[in-house]
């Protein structure tokens, strides 16, 4: 470091010493202070922020310790939404390529007329107006079109934005997760391809082709393994310098919203009843999250930890919980409810030479999946769902037959291979629409009931269940249900998301606390990526005001 560079940052530490003072002797407020002094320091950076220790993180390490200083922000669940979130709070920031040219002309307009800025300081409602997408999050369609233009059309045409690491911008964050940086896509069924093409999977600022060709010789077709996904997001965080803000094998008990008395000096924060709050609401005032849980480290034990927050974002994903049927006999060890533990009895061969057919439940991708894994096994199906064959909603009308050939195979059994009175069941697949599963017996029989009533009893060697999933949000209040578009529902990708608000993802039902990902409907990477963008758009305009009321306060009594 040169003796100019040492001498300024002396220099700005004194400033903010004065400023300091000043704020001691003018503000009785402690918590606004600390909001202003933090909010200066993050505005001279983040190596001038270590520096003065005006607002010291968790030390740098593996584990985890109880913590009285409040984190801007804290990212619950470390899968693409998490890592790239985290990637946009570290500073880096979107801009419009110098040669770029979009091929939404109108769209192409509105970025010419703010070239010089980036996304994130950008209106992001006037970006997105008109444009259309597979995602019903605005944000994300507009981020998608951007890095993927046309991709919808069958073109792979380049993305028009660039990236620049900008570290004034990086606001200090932790990301918790259960695994290694990846989440669910670490355990999930390897021997499947992904349903989006690799290049739909990768993230911001490194290329999945490139990736992945320094990885193997041959790449044969766009879609890839989970597995090399898993590792190329992990490798993601290690090249694009992230590995600070991630901690891993943590487990979160609690999430609440913490309160502070405005008449109790003491300075304790403590958590207050819904009832005593809404007895005594003008006496509180809303302060920061508190998140509890442990870390699991090398010996197998738990080590608790307290994190306190300015603003949660949860990108859980939905992966948690498989759905179930809830009828009689389902907690039979026979019955499935996940990819992987019917791969993993395939694999032990539990089911080799079997002659009773395994029961699939469901007519999404992962069910298809099931049926392509017992197929190629020579495993018989029977394939139960409630849904008409010719039902446009079935996933399968929105998948071109040249891109997802071994999809349409499936659904082409669905549609030919009929289960009928007058016959027996067929030799290998066979088909039952508008059915579903009354019950499971002991003695490994299912009983299925027909849309017209009709009953009938089938011997099996296993069954699968696949009918989606839920978060595991139990961290939260009321399971998160409140959250959801309907209160009274738990939180599901498709039927009940997160209700946000549409361009900064904050929950509507809670403020400071962020969605984003499968959380609020986005469950394809290529659009959760707009949920990053949003959020990072929303804080870093909020540090922003908070920079200027500063300013105002300060130059108001004669300080420059």
């Amino acid at each position: 470091m040169t003796d100019f560079y040492k001498g300024y940052i002396d220099y700005m530490c004194l400033i903010l010493f004065l400023f300091h003072v000043f704020l001691k002797s003018n503000y009785s407020d402690t918590e606004t202070e600390g909001e202003i002094f933090n909010s200066l320091v993050q505005y001279f950076g983040d190596n001038l922020g270590r520096k003065v220790k005006a607002m010291p993180l968790v030390e740098e390490t593996t584990l985890l310790e109880d913590s009285s200083v409040s984190l801007p922000v804290v990212v619950i669940g470390n899968g693409p939404s998490g890592i790239c979130l985290s990637y946009m709070l570290s500073g880096y920031r979107p801009y419009l390529s110098s040669e770029a040219i979009h091929p939404n002309t109108i769209l192409h307009s509105k970025l010419e007329e703010a070239r010089h800025l980036s996304l994130v300081d950008q209106d992001l409602e006037y970006l997105s107006e008109g444009l259309e997408g597979r995602s019903s999050n605005p944000v994300a369609v507009l981020f998608d079109t951007l890095l993927h233009p046309d991709a919808d059309f069958g073109y792979d045409y380049p993305s028009v934005l660039h990236w620049k690491l900008e570290q004034h911008h990086y606001i200090p964050h932790l990301v918790l997760g259960k695994g290694p940086p990846g989440g669910a896509w670490h355990n999930m069924e390897g021997s499947m391809l992904t349903i989006s093409f690799g290049n739909w999977m990768e993230l911001p600022g490194l290329k999945f082709k490139d990736w992945v060709s320094s990885k193997r010789r041959n790449l044969k077709g766009d879609r890839v393994m989970p597995e090399e996904i898993a590792r190329y997001y992990k490798h993601y965080v290690k090249v694009m310098g992230l590995q600070k803000n991630f901690r891993e094998n943590t487990y979160i008990t609690s999430v609440s919203r913490l309160y502070r008395d405005q008449d109790d000096n003491d300075g304790q924060d403590r958590n207050i009843s819904t009832q005593h709050l809404q007895l005594e609401k003008s006496k509180f005032i809303k302060r920061n999250w508190e998140i509890r849980g442990y870390q699991r480290i090398a010996d197998g034990s738990h080590v608790p930890f307290c994190l306190f927050a300015e603003n949660v974002a949860l990108a859980t994903g939905t992966l948690d919980s498989p759905a179930h049927l809830e009828i009689e006999g389902e907690d039979f060890p026979f019955v499935f409810h996940s990819m992987p533990e019917f791969g993993a009895a395939i694999n032990k061969g539990k089911l080799r030479g079997i002659v009773d057919p395994v029961l699939i439940v469901g007519s999404g991708l992962t069910a298809a999946d099931a049926v392509l894994c017992a197929y190629n096994n020579n495993i018989p199906v029977i394939h139960v769902f409630r849904r008409r064959v010719t039902d446009p909603s079935l996933i399968f009308k929105q998948l071109p037959k040249k891109l997802y050939p071994e999809y349409h195979k499936v659904y082409h059994m669905m549609c030919t291979q009929l289960y009928s009175v007058d016959s027996n069941l067929l030799s290998d697949y066979t088909s039952f629409p508008e059915h579903h599963v009354l019950s499971f017996k002991s003695d490994m029989k299912c009983i299925l009931q027909s849309i017209s009533g009709l009953k009938k009893i089938f011997k099996l060697s296993a069954a699968v269940v696949l009918i989606g999933s839920h978060p595991n949000l139990s961290f939260l209040k009321e399971q998160g249900c409140y959250l959801g578009h309907n209160s009274s529902q738990p939180i599901t990708c498709k039927g009940n998301p997160v209700e946000i608000d549409a361009y900064t993802y904050e929950c509507v039902k809670e403020a400071n606390l962020f969605a984003l990902g499968p959380l609020v409907g986005d469950n394809f990477v290529r659009f959760l990526k707009g949920g990053a963008l949003g959020v990072t758009r929303c804080l870093a305009t909020r540090q922003k005001k908070k920079q200027h009321l500063f300013v105002e306060r300060g130059g108001g009594d004669g300080i420059a």
